[in-house]
């Protein structure tokens, strides 16, 4: 019998908790003081959540770029 498979189509169709392994305290309190608080008034959440997405949209500006380099090496 064949499992059905579901696709999510969109990023809100599924909320997840996250937990962190082995982060030390000392990282986590200098995020905290010079990243959290005064860019996400304190909310790790919303810090966590855009630094993924702002992760995803230079990988995928980096991944173009170097596609457009490429071909443009293959016009000269």
């Amino acid at each position: 019998m064949k499992k059905k498979v579901t696709v999510l189509t969109t990023e809100d169709d599924l909320s997840v908790d996250l937990i962190l392994h082995d982060f030390s305290a000392t990282l986590l309190t200098e995020f905290a003081e010079k990243i959290i608080r005064p860019y996400y008034s304190g909310n790790i959440s919303d810090a966590v959540k855009d630094l993924i997405q702002k992760a995803i949209r230079e990988e995928k500006f980096v991944l173009s770029h170097v596609k457009l380099v490429k071909s443009q090496d293959k016009f000269h």
